[in-house]
C-alpha cells in the first residue's frame, strides 16, 4: 500500500482526501503546514508521493516544494501541486521548482488518483507482488502461478499488477482505465471487460478470485 502525505489546511480538503484516497487503497496522512511534514521528515520516516498545496500558512508550498528537491534524501519523492492559483506564472512556477504534476482546485478525485499512480509508477522501485500463488516481479515483468510461467500481455500484466496491489480492494473501472491506458483515455468500458475476460482465461483456477462487483468495478480475492 503506497504512503501518500498531504499537506492541506482546508479541513474540508482534508477529509474529502482521507476518505477518497483511503478507499481508493492508499495509506495518507495529513499535515496542516509544511512545518509539520518537514519535522516527521526529520523522525526517519518518507512517503511514497507528497500532495502539496500551495498556499499554506507559515513556508508556503512552493518553498516547500523547493526545500523538497533541493535535499537529496527526498528529491525523488514525487510531488503533486494541488492550487486555487491556476495562472500560467504559477504553474511553470511549480513545474521549474521540480513539481511532478499540477492540478488546479477544483479537481475530480479520480483524475487525482490516476496521476497519483501515474506518477508512482514512474517513480517505481523493482517490485515484487504475491498472492495465493502468483507471483509477478514488475522489474522483469515476468508472472508465475504456482511456480509455472504464465504469459500475459503487457495490458494483462499491468491490470492483474493494478489488482494485485489492491487485493481484497475494489478498483473502480474507471480507477483501471485511468491507471493502465492512461487518465486521458475515452475508450468504452468494454475494452477494460474484454481484457478481464482474457485474463481470467489464463488464470484457470485462480480465475473465481478476479471478481465483478456489479456497477462499480473488479477486486482479486485472496
Amino acid at each position: 500500500m503506497s504512503l501518500i502525505w498531504s499537506v492541506e489546511d482546508d479541513k474540508d480538503l482534508q477529509d474529502l482526501l482521507r476518505f477518497s484516497l483511503g478507499g481508493f487503497g492508499y495509506d495518507i496522512e495529513l499535515f496542516d503546514c509544511a512545518e509539520d511534514l518537514f519535522a516527521k521528515l526529520e523522525k526517519g520516516t518518507a512517503p511514497d508521493l507528497i500532495l502539496m498545496d500551495v498556499m499554506l500558512p507559515g513556508m508556503d508550498g512552493m518553498a516547500a516544494l523547493k526545500q523538497l528537491k533541493n535535499n537529496t534524501g527526498t528529491k525523488k519523492i514525487p510531488v503533486i501541486m494541488l492550487t486555487a492559483k491556476a495562472t500560467e506564472a504559477n504553474i511553470v512556477g511549480g513545474l521549474n521548482y521540480g513539481a511532478d504534476d499540477y492540478m488546479t482546485k477544483p479537481f475530480s478525485v479520480m483524475e487525482l488518483s490516476a496521476r497519483i499512480n501515474a506518477n508512482l509508477r514512474k517513480n517505481a522501485k523493482e517490485e515484487v507482488l504475491e498472492a495465493d500463488g502468483i507471483r509477478m516481479d514488475t522489474a522483469s515483468h515476468e508472472c508465475t502461478m504456482d511456480g509455472k510461467k504464465l504469459s500475459l500481455t503487457i495490458k494483462e500484466f499491468a491490470l492483474l499488477a493494478e489488482l494485485l496491489r489492491a487485493a481484497g480492494k475494489v478498483k473502480t473501472r474507471e480507477q483501471l482505465l485511468g491507471e493502465i491506458w492512461g487518465y486521458g483515455y475515452e475508450g468504452e468500458t468494454r475494452t477494460l471487460d474484454m481484457h478481464v475476460r482474457t485474463l481470467r482465461g489464463k488464470l484457470g483456477d485462480h480465475a473465481k478470485k478476479l471478481v465483478t462487483v456489479r456497477g462499480i468495478g473488479f477486486k482479486y480475492e485472496v
